[in-house]
């Protein structure tokens, strides 16, 4: 018999496994020289657009449950976060190792003179500790300190779309859609504070 309890597990396993299709995809496409002419910015740019879409998925849970008045929805953040930050270090990696060649130099000389890249990294930068203390041990050794910490997800997926949008050059519909996305979810989660602190003080 499958309980409850097996079924989360199952959906979170075919989660991960859903989420790492485009890495499997990219990788394929890859190896076998399906990227185009400029195949390493190719590959750059999907990393980045997929840790975006799943940084936006795991932000957009809290307003399915808001939507739904169901709770089930917030079990699934970890993955999310964890899948953008997999597909953010990806893109890093990329960017050093391939646009780069793991030259140094050429990173202290490139990155002052391109703030797209200063945004990118800070949006990475306040990934790590959140990859870092997410799990369940973290989150009861921090306490409320964890709840503020795992606020700086806000920070990440308004820098990642400025980071997007600054780094587009002709073509900017597409961060523009994350961005306006990202203020939709933005603004029910603020509604949602406002009702909870200011409309249940008057109706106390």
């Amino acid at each position: 018999m499958v309980t409850s309890r097996n079924k989360t597990r199952i959906l979170k396993a075919l989660l991960i496994f859903v989420g790492l299709v485009p890495f499997l995809f990219l990788l394929y496409a890859t190896l076998n020289d399906q990227l185009g002419a400029n195949a390493i910015q190719t590959l750059h740019f999907r990393l980045g657009d997929w840790a975006l879409r799943f940084l936006l998925l795991g932000l957009a849970l809290t307003p399915i449950k808001i939507i739904t008045q169901q709770a089930w929805p917030l079990g699934y953040r970890r993955i999310f976060g964890l899948l953008a930050f997999f597909y953010a270090s990806l893109h890093v990696l990329v960017y050093v190792a391939l646009d780069l060649s793991w030259s140094w130099m050429a990173f202290i000389d490139e990155v002052p003179k391109s703030p797209y890249i200063l945004v990118g990294l800070l949006t990475y930068l306040l990934l790590v500790p959140l990859a870092i203390t997410s799990t369940k041990v973290m989150q009861k050794k921090l306490a409320r300190r964890w709840l503020v910490l795992h606020r700086l997800v806000y920070v990440a997926a308004l820098t990642a779309c400025l980071h997007y949008l600054w780094l587009v050059k002709l073509d900017i519909s597409q961060p523009l859609l994350y961005l306006g996305l990202l203020l939709i979810l933005l603004f029910m989660r603020a509604v949602k504070f406002y009702r909870n602190r200011f409309v249940g003080r008057v109706s106390r």
